[in-house]
């Protein structure tokens, strides 16, 4: 956070581990945020790429985030190659 109440900039490493469309494995997720005034600003999760493991391996993607009211909702868009 800033000086100025509101204001600030926010970045996460998240490990994430389980079932995505029925391949098993973990990846990690990049965070960053910024907030201006109070007001939301640019806002990216994205995974990092070749942090695949298992079958998840070479997986890339990009979190959305949508907020309504206090509600947030996550949807990843991702790409997995086809097993070898």
């Amino acid at each position: 956070m800033t000086e100025v109440k509101g204001s600030g900039g926010y970045t996460a490493i998240e490990r994430v581990q389980g079932t995505l469309a029925g391949r098993k494995g973990t990846f990690f997720l990049q965070h960053y945020a910024m907030m201006s005034g109070g007001v939301p600003g640019d806002w990216f999760v994205s995974v990092i790429p070749d942090s695949g493991t298992g079958e998840l391996k070479g997986l890339t993607g990009k979190v959305t985030i949508t907020i309504t009211g206090k509600e947030h909702a996550y949807a990843l868009e991702y790409t997995l190659p086809d097993l070898a």
